[in-house]
């Protein structure tokens, strides 16, 4: 999944920006910051394409049905 995958590459790239910023590097902490944001919005990514993907099992399942029901 493309979108997992995006979001696990934001996440090992902030691990340095959070260590540094926790050693107190105002810097790395404005990056880790900015870097949560997109963290956030690829979770959301995320999310979207997981109901995506049930929607379009439960629609299968739905045609499969009716097709039954008609023979």
């Amino acid at each position: 999944m493309e979108a997992f995958d995006r979001l696990k590459q934001l996440i090992s790239e902030a691990e340095v920006d959070v260590m540094k910023g926790a050693g107190g590097n105002k810097a790395a902490k404005v990056r880790a910051r900015k870097k949560m944001q997109e963290i956030k919005a690829a979770a959301q990514d995320v999310r979207e394409s997981l109901l995506v993907t049930e929607a379009d099992e439960a629609g299968g399942a739905e045609a499969e049905g009716d097709a039954k029901t008609k023979s």
